[in-house]
């Protein structure tokens, strides 16, 4: 059997990015882009201010203080979103709101707090205002380029797109963006035993989880999840289903259960027959019976049948195939350092124990969150880590310092 390093390196060492595509800039959250961004204006385009308040030369208004104001006159009203064509005279004031362009001849924007004028909004023009502050040039005013050229390379490809980016893409012109295509997943399930999710079981009957859990999963890493359904346990009927991913353009295909050494164990039978299985098992718990391979030219992954399973091993295993296919540089999912509160046995497997982490202080604890059989979903639920037991050790014992791999925190952490 493969460590869960050696079989993580095998697997991506096949893989490689996909194509880009061109999408609109709203449905560009959390995608990767694909091209180099460029400017098409100065931002801010002209200069103008960052409060509500009174455009000034700054000469004009070096002795004011609030014990001995400086009264200048009133001259313009300049609101946001009007261009205005004025030479502020020497010794003048003009009224001014947050965004207006600067007039000419102003260098300086006192902010109305430190004026006379305590109304705001459509009340009158004064005729004049009283400042109460002295100012350098260029206080409160944003000037063309300060934040970025015409022509500026803004962002680059391989950047991760998160509402930041969304905003400066929309400030510099580009309402369109390439990005890296989202990996399409086809997912089944096998064995006579399922029943779908509405259905209450007979006797020797469980309800189809593994599906519901994989596409949840598949979506929260970037891929548009496939959903095929069932395949009962007949070498044609697992072999139909993975037809029918092939011609759903399936970028990636993942099967659960039917994976290990029984009798109705047919999935890499008929992955074989038209494809690979190139490597089966990890040393790992819970989640040995791993099949990873290719079938028609498209990677494939049959995960156990187990739903604690399936899901570790998809986070191990798949979640990196389904980052590195979308273009993300980085796939290992972040861990901290924690103090166990409790110990946890192994059986010498690199065993991924289902926990939850806390800050405690300086540091960071960690308690085990109920059974750890593989069939204990409730205990999955209530974790938001994985404790790392190393492979080749038995025991970690309570006050021991140990790794935890957090389930909900964002990759790029790592």
């Amino acid at each position: 059997m493969l460590s869960v390093q050696e079989a993580q390196q095998a697997i991506l060492s096949g893989i490689q990015r996909l194509e880009p595509e061109t999408i609109d800039l709203a449905e560009a959250l959390g995608r990767v882009l694909a091209e180099e961004v460029v400017s098409d204006t100065d931002l801010p385009s002209f200069d103008n201010s960052s409060m509500d308040g009174y455009a000034v030369r700054a000469e004009d208004v070096r002795e004011a203080s609030p014990d001995r104001p400086v009264r200048l006159p009133v001259c313009a009203d300049i609101p946001a979103g009007h261009p205005i064509d004025l030479l502020l005279p020497v010794g003048a004031a003009a009224r001014i709101t947050t965004g207006a362009m600067l007039p000419a001849g102003a260098d300086a924007v006192v902010p109305v707090e430190d004026t006379d004028d305590g109304a705001r909004g459509a009340s009158p023009l004064p005729a004049a205002v009283a400042i109460h502050r002295s100012l350098k040039r260029g206080a409160f005013v944003r000037y063309v380029g300060d934040d970025v050229r015409r022509g500026e390379k803004v962002l680059i490809s391989g950047a991760i797109v998160r509402p930041a980016e969304i905003a400066l893409m929309a400030a510099v012109g580009h309402s369109r963006v390439q990005v890296i295509r989202r990996p399409r997943v086809a997912l089944f399930a096998t064995g006579d035993e399922l029943v779908a999710p509405d259905q209450l079981p007979a006797p020797g009957q469980i309800r189809n989880v593994n599906e519901q859990a994989t596409a949840a999963l598949v979506e929260r890493y970037g891929g548009v999840p496939i959903r095929l359904g069932i395949a009962r346990d007949r070498l044609d009927a697992v072999t139909e289903k993975l037809v029918e991913a092939i011609e759903q353009r399936a970028d990636l295909i993942v099967t659960s259960a039917g994976v290990s050494v029984g009798a109705y164990d047919l999935v890499k039978e008929a992955v074989a027959a038209h494809g690979s299985i190139d490597l089966w098992r990890v040393r790992m718990r819970p989640g040995k019976p791993l099949a990873f391979g290719q079938y028609r030219g498209v990677p494939f992954f049959g995960l156990p049948g187990n739903p604690v399973s399936a899901m570790l091993t998809f986070e191990q295993f798949v979640r990196p195939v389904l980052r590195v296919l979308g273009g993300f540089t980085r796939w290992h999912k972040p861990t901290v350092g924690v103090i166990l509160l409790e110990p946890i046995e192994s059986d010498g497997r690199e065993t991924y124990a289902r926990a939850r982490v806390e800050r405690d202080g300086d540091h960071w604890t960690a308690r085990l969150t109920g059974g750890q059989g593989s069939n204990m979903l409730s205990s999955l639920a209530r974790a938001n880590a994985l404790v790392i037991v190393p492979d080749g050790v038995w025991q970690l014992p309570a006050g021991s310092a140990a790794q935890a791999q957090m389930l909900d925190w964002p990759d790029e952490i790592g």
